[in-house]
Protein backbone atom coordinates (compact mmCIF):
# COMPACT_ATOMS: atom_id res chain seq x y z
CA UNK A 1 0.00 0.00 0.00
CA UNK A 2 2.79 2.39 0.90
CA UNK A 3 4.60 1.58 -2.31
CA UNK A 4 1.46 2.44 -4.31
CA UNK A 5 1.10 5.75 -2.47
CA UNK A 6 4.75 6.63 -3.08
CA UNK A 7 4.43 5.64 -6.73
CA UNK A 8 1.33 7.83 -7.00
CA UNK A 9 3.02 10.79 -5.31
CA UNK A 10 6.14 10.57 -7.47
CA UNK A 11 4.14 10.17 -10.68
CA UNK A 12 5.27 12.96 -13.10
CA UNK A 13 1.71 13.54 -14.31
CA UNK A 14 0.44 14.07 -10.77
CA UNK A 15 3.31 16.47 -10.11
CA UNK A 16 2.44 18.46 -13.22
CA UNK A 17 -1.23 18.66 -12.26
CA UNK A 18 -0.35 19.86 -8.76
CA UNK A 19 2.10 22.39 -10.18
CA UNK A 20 -0.57 23.61 -12.61
CA UNK A 21 -3.15 24.23 -9.89
CA UNK A 22 -0.59 25.89 -7.63
CA UNK A 23 0.45 28.14 -10.52
CA UNK A 24 -3.18 29.06 -11.24
CA UNK A 25 -3.75 29.93 -7.58
CA UNK A 26 -0.69 32.18 -7.53
CA UNK A 27 -1.63 33.92 -10.80
CA UNK A 28 -5.20 34.73 -9.75
CA UNK A 29 -4.20 35.72 -6.22
CA UNK A 30 -1.87 38.30 -7.76
CA UNK A 31 -4.55 39.47 -10.21
CA UNK A 32 -7.16 39.85 -7.46
CA UNK A 33 -4.69 41.64 -5.17
CA UNK A 34 -3.81 44.12 -7.91
CA UNK A 35 -7.48 44.72 -8.74
CA UNK A 36 -8.49 45.32 -5.12
CA UNK A 37 -5.50 47.34 -3.92
CA UNK A 38 -4.42 49.21 -7.04
CA UNK A 39 -7.24 49.44 -9.58
CA UNK A 40 -9.88 50.22 -6.94
CA UNK A 41 -8.14 53.58 -6.38
CA UNK A 42 -8.78 54.69 -9.95
CA UNK A 43 -11.55 57.30 -9.71
CA UNK A 44 -12.73 57.28 -13.32
CA UNK A 45 -15.25 54.45 -13.79
CA UNK A 46 -14.35 53.86 -17.43
CA UNK A 47 -10.60 53.63 -16.78
CA UNK A 48 -11.15 51.42 -13.71
CA UNK A 49 -13.34 49.05 -15.74
CA UNK A 50 -10.79 48.85 -18.56
CA UNK A 51 -7.93 48.20 -16.13
CA UNK A 52 -9.81 45.35 -14.41
CA UNK A 53 -10.85 43.89 -17.75
CA UNK A 54 -7.28 44.00 -19.06
CA UNK A 55 -5.90 42.38 -15.92
CA UNK A 56 -8.44 39.56 -16.25
CA UNK A 57 -7.33 38.94 -19.83
CA UNK A 58 -3.72 38.85 -18.63
CA UNK A 59 -4.75 36.24 -16.06
CA UNK A 60 -6.38 34.06 -18.72
CA UNK A 61 -3.35 34.44 -20.96
CA UNK A 62 -0.94 33.43 -18.18
CA UNK A 63 -3.15 30.45 -17.32
CA UNK A 64 -3.07 29.19 -20.91
CA UNK A 65 0.69 29.85 -21.08
CA UNK A 66 1.24 27.90 -17.86
CA UNK A 67 -0.82 25.01 -19.19
CA UNK A 68 1.20 24.97 -22.41
CA UNK A 69 4.54 25.01 -20.60
CA UNK A 70 3.72 22.31 -18.04
CA UNK A 71 1.99 19.91 -20.41
CA UNK A 72 4.00 20.69 -23.55
CA UNK A 73 5.07 17.05 -23.98
CA UNK A 74 1.46 15.84 -23.65
CA UNK A 75 0.01 18.45 -25.95
CA UNK A 76 2.28 17.39 -28.77
CA UNK A 77 0.51 14.04 -28.98
CA UNK A 78 -2.85 15.78 -29.45
CA UNK A 79 -1.82 17.74 -32.54
CA UNK A 80 -2.99 15.12 -35.03
CA UNK A 81 -6.28 14.52 -33.24
CA UNK A 82 -7.00 18.23 -33.00
CA UNK A 83 -6.18 18.70 -36.66
CA UNK A 84 -8.71 16.05 -37.68
CA UNK A 85 -11.39 17.42 -35.37
CA UNK A 86 -10.65 21.05 -36.21
CA UNK A 87 -13.01 21.27 -39.16
CA UNK A 88 -15.91 19.79 -37.23
CA UNK A 89 -15.25 22.00 -34.21
CA UNK A 90 -15.07 25.10 -36.41
CA UNK A 91 -18.41 24.25 -38.01
CA UNK A 92 -20.11 23.48 -34.70
CA UNK A 93 -18.76 26.59 -33.03
CA UNK A 94 -19.08 29.00 -35.94
CA UNK A 95 -21.33 31.37 -33.97
CA UNK A 96 -18.88 31.34 -31.06
CA UNK A 97 -15.99 32.04 -33.43
CA UNK A 98 -17.96 34.85 -35.09
CA UNK A 99 -18.72 36.34 -31.66
CA UNK A 100 -15.05 36.19 -30.71
CA UNK A 101 -14.15 37.86 -34.01
CA UNK A 102 -16.82 40.46 -33.24
CA UNK A 103 -15.21 41.08 -29.86
CA UNK A 104 -11.85 41.71 -31.55
CA UNK A 105 -13.56 44.10 -34.00
CA UNK A 106 -15.26 45.95 -31.13
CA UNK A 107 -12.10 46.26 -29.05
CA UNK A 108 -9.78 47.32 -31.87
CA UNK A 109 -12.21 48.76 -34.41
CA UNK A 110 -13.81 51.39 -32.21
CA UNK A 111 -17.41 50.27 -32.74
CA UNK A 112 -18.36 51.28 -29.19
CA UNK A 113 -17.03 51.34 -25.64
CA UNK A 114 -18.53 50.67 -22.24
CA UNK A 115 -20.82 53.52 -21.24
CA UNK A 116 -21.79 54.34 -24.83
CA UNK A 117 -25.45 54.46 -25.80
CA UNK A 118 -25.96 52.19 -28.80
CA UNK A 119 -28.62 50.41 -30.78
CA UNK A 120 -27.50 46.90 -31.58
CA UNK A 121 -29.59 44.04 -32.89
CA UNK A 122 -32.74 46.13 -32.52
CA UNK A 123 -31.95 46.82 -28.84
CA UNK A 124 -31.23 50.35 -27.65
CA UNK A 125 -29.45 51.09 -24.39
CA UNK A 126 -26.17 51.76 -22.58
CA UNK A 127 -23.27 49.32 -22.84
CA UNK A 128 -22.56 47.84 -19.41
CA UNK A 129 -19.94 45.27 -20.32
CA UNK A 130 -18.15 43.95 -23.41
CA UNK A 131 -17.42 40.25 -22.99
CA UNK A 132 -15.51 37.93 -25.26
CA UNK A 133 -18.75 36.51 -26.67
CA UNK A 134 -21.52 38.91 -25.64
CA UNK A 135 -22.18 42.59 -25.02
CA UNK A 136 -24.33 43.45 -21.99
CA UNK A 137 -26.75 46.37 -22.43
CA UNK A 138 -29.04 48.18 -19.99
CA UNK A 139 -32.07 48.69 -22.21
CA UNK A 140 -33.92 51.98 -22.69
CA UNK A 141 -37.34 52.67 -24.17
CA UNK A 142 -39.78 49.91 -25.12
CA UNK A 143 -42.72 50.30 -22.69
CA UNK A 144 -41.01 53.36 -21.10
CA UNK A 145 -41.38 56.66 -22.94
CA UNK A 146 -38.28 58.64 -23.74
CA UNK A 147 -34.64 57.57 -23.46
CA UNK A 148 -35.01 56.19 -19.94
CA UNK A 149 -33.94 52.83 -18.52
CA UNK A 150 -36.63 50.19 -18.32
CA UNK A 151 -34.57 47.91 -16.03
CA UNK A 152 -34.14 45.07 -18.51
CA UNK A 153 -30.59 43.79 -19.06
CA UNK A 154 -29.97 42.37 -22.54
CA UNK A 155 -27.11 40.12 -23.68
CA UNK A 156 -26.31 40.42 -27.38
CA UNK A 157 -23.87 38.23 -29.28
CA UNK A 158 -20.86 40.17 -30.57
CA UNK A 159 -21.35 38.61 -33.99
CA UNK A 160 -24.19 41.11 -34.57
CA UNK A 161 -21.63 43.78 -35.46
CA UNK A 162 -21.06 41.91 -38.73
CA UNK A 163 -24.75 41.31 -39.46
CA UNK A 164 -26.61 44.52 -38.62
CA UNK A 165 -25.90 48.26 -38.41
CA UNK A 166 -24.43 49.51 -35.15
CA UNK A 167 -25.91 52.86 -34.04
CA UNK A 168 -23.67 54.75 -31.62
CA UNK A 169 -25.31 57.76 -29.98
CA UNK A 170 -22.25 58.78 -27.99
CA UNK A 171 -19.18 58.00 -30.09
CA UNK A 172 -17.01 60.68 -31.66
CA UNK A 173 -19.98 63.08 -31.65
CA UNK A 174 -21.90 62.68 -28.35
CA UNK A 175 -24.70 65.02 -29.42
CA UNK A 176 -27.94 64.65 -31.34
CA UNK A 177 -30.02 67.03 -33.39
CA UNK A 178 -33.57 67.14 -32.13
CA UNK A 179 -36.69 69.11 -33.05
CA UNK A 180 -39.92 70.30 -31.51
CA UNK A 181 -42.95 71.58 -33.42
CA UNK A 182 -45.12 74.48 -32.22
CA UNK A 183 -48.53 75.01 -33.93
CA UNK A 184 -49.64 78.65 -33.93
CA UNK A 185 -53.05 79.95 -34.93
CA UNK A 186 -53.42 81.95 -38.12
CA UNK A 187 -53.71 85.64 -37.40
CA UNK A 188 -51.14 85.56 -34.59
CA UNK A 189 -48.09 87.81 -34.41
CA UNK A 190 -45.71 85.58 -36.40
CA UNK A 191 -42.58 87.61 -35.68
CA UNK A 192 -43.31 87.53 -31.97
CA UNK A 193 -43.91 83.77 -32.10
CA UNK A 194 -40.59 83.25 -33.86
CA UNK A 195 -38.80 85.44 -31.32
CA UNK A 196 -40.26 83.52 -28.37
CA UNK A 197 -39.42 80.08 -29.76
CA UNK A 198 -35.90 80.96 -30.87
CA UNK A 199 -35.14 82.69 -27.57
CA UNK A 200 -36.21 79.58 -25.66
CA UNK A 201 -33.97 77.45 -27.87
CA UNK A 202 -30.95 79.67 -27.22
CA UNK A 203 -31.53 79.79 -23.45
CA UNK A 204 -32.05 76.04 -23.03
CA UNK A 205 -29.80 74.46 -25.68
CA UNK A 206 -27.51 77.31 -26.70
CA UNK A 207 -24.78 76.36 -24.23
CA UNK A 208 -24.00 73.25 -26.28
CA UNK A 209 -23.40 75.23 -29.47
CA UNK A 210 -19.69 75.76 -28.92
CA UNK A 211 -19.00 72.27 -27.55
CA UNK A 212 -20.87 70.53 -30.36
CA UNK A 213 -19.19 72.76 -32.95
CA UNK A 214 -15.77 71.74 -31.67
CA UNK A 215 -16.69 68.07 -31.82
CA UNK A 216 -18.07 68.48 -35.33
CA UNK A 217 -14.85 70.20 -36.44
CA UNK A 218 -12.88 67.24 -35.08
CA UNK A 219 -15.11 64.91 -37.11
CA UNK A 220 -14.48 66.98 -40.24
CA UNK A 221 -10.74 66.57 -39.70
CA UNK A 222 -11.18 62.82 -39.38
CA UNK A 223 -13.91 62.14 -41.97
CA UNK A 224 -15.28 63.72 -45.09
CA UNK A 225 -18.16 65.82 -43.80
CA UNK A 226 -19.75 69.11 -44.71
CA UNK A 227 -20.17 71.92 -42.23
CA UNK A 228 -23.29 71.75 -40.05
CA UNK A 229 -25.18 74.37 -38.08
CA UNK A 230 -25.12 73.63 -34.38
CA UNK A 231 -26.87 76.84 -33.30
CA UNK A 232 -30.61 76.63 -32.63
CA UNK A 233 -32.54 77.39 -35.80
CA UNK A 234 -36.21 77.83 -36.59
CA UNK A 235 -38.29 77.19 -39.70
CA UNK A 236 -41.93 77.84 -40.59
CA UNK A 237 -44.44 76.06 -42.78
CA UNK A 238 -48.14 76.73 -43.33
CA UNK A 239 -50.54 73.81 -43.53
CA UNK A 240 -54.33 73.50 -43.66
CA UNK A 241 -54.83 74.00 -39.92
CA UNK A 242 -52.12 76.30 -38.56
CA UNK A 243 -48.70 77.88 -38.96
CA UNK A 244 -46.16 75.33 -37.73
CA UNK A 245 -42.82 76.44 -36.31
CA UNK A 246 -40.02 73.86 -36.04
CA UNK A 247 -37.17 74.48 -33.62
CA UNK A 248 -34.03 72.47 -34.38
CA UNK A 249 -31.27 72.30 -31.78
CA UNK A 250 -28.34 70.20 -30.55
CA UNK A 251 -28.76 68.24 -27.33
CA UNK A 252 -26.77 65.73 -25.29
CA UNK A 253 -27.75 62.16 -26.14
CA UNK A 254 -29.04 61.54 -22.59
CA UNK A 255 -30.98 64.81 -22.21
CA UNK A 256 -33.51 64.74 -25.04
CA UNK A 257 -36.57 64.38 -22.83
CA UNK A 258 -35.55 66.88 -20.14
CA UNK A 259 -34.55 69.41 -22.78
CA UNK A 260 -37.93 69.13 -24.49
CA UNK A 261 -39.66 69.65 -21.14
CA UNK A 262 -37.66 72.83 -20.50
CA UNK A 263 -38.30 74.14 -24.00
CA UNK A 264 -42.05 73.59 -23.95
CA UNK A 265 -42.31 75.09 -20.46
CA UNK A 266 -40.53 78.29 -21.50
CA UNK A 267 -42.38 78.61 -24.79
CA UNK A 268 -45.84 78.08 -23.29
CA UNK A 269 -45.11 80.52 -20.46
CA UNK A 270 -43.96 83.25 -22.85
CA UNK A 271 -46.88 82.71 -25.23
CA UNK A 272 -49.35 83.16 -22.37
CA UNK A 273 -47.66 86.49 -21.53
CA UNK A 274 -48.52 87.89 -24.98
CA UNK A 275 -52.20 88.28 -23.97
CA UNK A 276 -53.50 86.68 -27.13
CA UNK A 277 -51.03 88.20 -29.61
CA UNK A 278 -49.72 84.66 -30.12
CA UNK A 279 -52.10 81.74 -29.76
CA UNK A 280 -51.39 78.04 -29.77
CA UNK A 281 -53.42 76.13 -32.35
CA UNK A 282 -55.31 72.90 -31.96
CA UNK A 283 -57.11 70.64 -34.34
CA UNK A 284 -60.53 72.00 -35.32
CA UNK A 285 -63.31 70.28 -37.15
CA UNK A 286 -66.09 72.00 -39.10
CA UNK A 287 -69.39 70.19 -39.27
CA UNK A 288 -71.11 70.80 -42.59
CA UNK A 289 -74.92 70.72 -42.69
CA UNK A 290 -76.40 67.99 -44.85
CA UNK A 291 -77.88 69.33 -48.13
CA UNK A 292 -81.64 69.44 -48.72
CA UNK A 293 -83.13 66.63 -50.76
CA UNK A 294 -86.23 67.00 -52.95
CA UNK A 295 -88.07 63.75 -53.31
CA UNK A 296 -90.87 63.40 -55.87
CA UNK A 297 -93.18 60.45 -55.39
CA UNK A 298 -95.32 59.50 -58.36
CA UNK A 299 -98.36 57.33 -57.99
Amino acid sequence: MEEQIQEYLYNPTVGKIVSFFIGIAIIWMLINTIQKNLFSKIKDNNNRYKAKKFSSFIGYFLTILLLTIIFSDRLGNLTVALGVAGAGIAFALQEVIASFAGWLAIMFGGFYNTGDRVQLGGIKGDVMDIGVLRTTIMETGQWVDGDLYNGRIVLIANSYVFKEPVFNYSGDFPFLWDEIKIPVQYGSDYDKAKEIILKAGVEVAGDLTIKSKQKWTSLQNKYRLEDAQTEPMISLIANDNWAEYTLRYVVGYKRRRTTKTELFTKILTEIEKTNGAVKMASATFQLVQAPDFNVNIKK
